[in-house]
């Protein structure tokens, strides 16, 4: 088979700017199944996506009406039509609204303002059911990804794609399609707010492929992914990457801990994909190096995991990167120094100085951003051109706009605004720092919620932790709680805790909350990044939380359980924080 050059596509120099284009470009050029996708479990089902996708394309088009420009909600979880299916609206000149498949009633009718006119959903019949008045008043057709349905107001879908013709689809039924052209929206995954549907073009798909030609993955490659298709590593990284590069893809339908080498090995697994905290979550299982996995690419990876995984697992190589599903600014990590997402590259971008308190970049007596010096935390914003756009949240104008910042260094110039806060090293080696969001000041200190979270993690009985700010009536800025679960039969030491966060950490950055998180994990996002809004909502009130609290006592030096007389005495300022 053969994959596609992508150094030509960055310099402009293929006419090729669309998905369709490219799969066409394959077909041609390789003659050969693109992708031989495959569940985990139970079987493996080899798709000819180019010939399903047609099939998918057609029935779109005859039997829902979706013509170029339109758009196709998906709400399933990973599974191989979830593939074809975007294929196939590709083929169509249609974009895909990738819905997240835990979202329900009035939060699913939110993310379906994008405007599609059509929602495609497997085995999530509850989740639609309720809303189909709503949807009806829309004017959006829903369909099951079956054979036959028994919902009235809903059809069935599979028997459509049967009964359509597999020949190839038209070119003019996409031939307005350009690079910027709307290929899929997207969904942030609203760890601090709502989700907001990120524009995804053409061309961005395409480039998104450029991670596999870092790792250097060919067609002999199988790739392993866990993650949702409904987020961008899975769907544009891991099967786009295999699908451009020829490469096969193992899609399971969740991650498991347990099953992870298990499928690495029935597959002959050699690349997996990763985020969050899933390679910690294998670092929580028995050492196992009997595996033919050379390469793991992701992002999120903390340093000791990163050790520890290698020292376990084996000399695997870690492509770490850094980027967002709408931002235009990446960074990867191609020399594997441990700890860095990448380093510094041709687009111009700048790491600022930002107020947290304030909330807003510090600027001079001119008005114009601040740059930091290298070893300084600061604001990571990217300047918006035409080889580094931002296309903004469809649907949603305010958020678009909150997200660029304008007379940065000059009157009229326009950055995107990252939300993050990076460090670079003097061998310009670049670190995550925090997020603006989670970054809070107290007592005149900016705290890093990542730096506490990394310190409270080396206790031996700390099995996870996130670390963030909350209010108390009468004290300016916030203040640290952690919320901790514990390691399988160990129990929380208040001593132990207090002399481990008072010999590593600042005064103002010890937490003076902690929450015990006993037998449930602590809550996540289907990318594995935690959900820290409604933490930091619930405070810290022994009334309102089942959870033990502890609170730090400075005298006793230790922490003790909150009561809530303790908590009444902080309200009313009798204990010293």
């Amino acid at each position: 088979s053969t994959s596609f050059p992508f150094s030509t596509l960055a310099a402009g120099k293929t006419s090729t700017h669309s998905l369709p284009q490219m799969l066409h470009l394959f077909y041609k050029t390789s003659g050969i199944l693109l992708a031989a996708l495959k569940t985990s479990c139970p079987l493996k089902i080899p798709y000819m996506l180019l010939t399903t996708s047609s099939q998918a394309a057609r029935a779109l088009r005859d039997a829902a009406g979706l013509r170029a420009g339109g758009c196709l909600a998906l709400l399933m979880g990973n599974r191989p039509a979830y593939v074809w299916l975007w294929l196939g609206c590709a083929k169509l000149g249609c974009a895909v609204a990738c819905l997240n498949c835990s979202v329900r009633a009035a939060s699913l009718l939110r993310c379906l303002r994008v405007a599609p006119r059509c929602l495609v959903i497997w085995k999530l019949k509850e989740s639609v059911e309720e809303i189909l008045p709503s949807l009806k008043e829309q004017n959006v057709k829903v369909y099951y990804l079956s054979r036959t349905s028994v919902t009235e107001g809903v059809e069935s879908f599979l028997d459509k794609v049967d009964a359509a013709s597999d020949e190839p689809t038209p070119l003019s039924w996409r031939s307005d399609i350009t690079s910027k052209t709307p290929a899929m929206y997207i969904y942030t995954s609203g760890t601090t707010g709502l989700p907001k549907a990120a524009v995804i073009n053409h061309e961005r798909i395409l480039l998104a492929c450029g991670l596999f030609d870092a790792g250097k993955v060919t067609s002999e490659d199988i790739v392993y992914t866990a993650l949702p298709l409904y987020h961008s590593s899975a769907l544009l990284i891991g099967v786009n990457g295999c699908i451009m590069k020829g490469a096969t893809i193992v899609l399971r339908a969740k991650f498991s801990a347990s099953q992870f080498w298990d499928d690495c090995r029935k597959y002959n697994v050699t690349v997996i994909q990763y985020i969050g905290e899933v390679l910690r979550y294998l670092c929580s299982r028995k050492n196992d190096r009997d595996h033919s996995v050379r390469l793991a690419i992701g992002n999120g990876i903390r340093s000791d995991v990163w050790r520890e995984f290698i020292q376990r697992f084996g000399n695997i190589n870690i492509l770490e990167f850094y980027a967002s599903t709408e931002g235009n600014i990446s960074f990867v990590n191609y020399t594997g120094k441990i700890g860095a997402v990448g380093r510094v590259n041709f687009l111009q971008y700048e790491l600022i100085k930002y107020d947290v308190e304030k909330d807003e970049p510090v600027r001079d007596e001119n008005g114009y951003c601040i740059k930091v010096p290298k070893g300084k935390p600061g604001l990571l914003v990217c300047k918006i051109t035409e080889y580094a756009p931002f296309s903004g949240y469809a649907g949603a104008k305010h958020q678009t706009e909150k997200k660029q910042l304008r007379n940065v260094f000059k009157k009229g110039d326009l950055y995107f605004n990252s939300g993050d806060l990076l460090v670079i090293d003097n061998d310009d080696f670049i670190y995550f720092h925090d997020r603006i969001g989670d970054t809070f000041r107290w007592k005149g200190e900016n705290v890093s919620t990542t730096e506490v979270a990394d310190i409270l993690v080396l206790i031996n009985y700390v099995q996870e932790v996130i670390v963030y700010g909350v209010s108390v009536p009468g004290y300016e800025g916030r203040i640290g709680m952690a919320c901790i679960r514990l390691k399988e039969n160990c129990e929380f030491n208040g001593e132990n805790t207090y002399r481990h966060v008072h010999a590593h950490l600042p005064n103002y950055a010890r937490p003076r909350f902690i929450r015990i998180k006993v037998k449930d994990a602590i809550e996540l996002t289907a990318t594995f990044k935690y959900r820290k809004v409604q933490l930091m909502e619930e405070g810290f009130n022994p009334a309102v939380i089942k959870d033990c609290l502890y609170i730090l006592d400075e005298k006793e030096n230790t922490y003790v359980q909150m009561t809530q007389a303790i908590y009444n005495s902080v309200k009313n300022h009798h204990f010293r924080l």
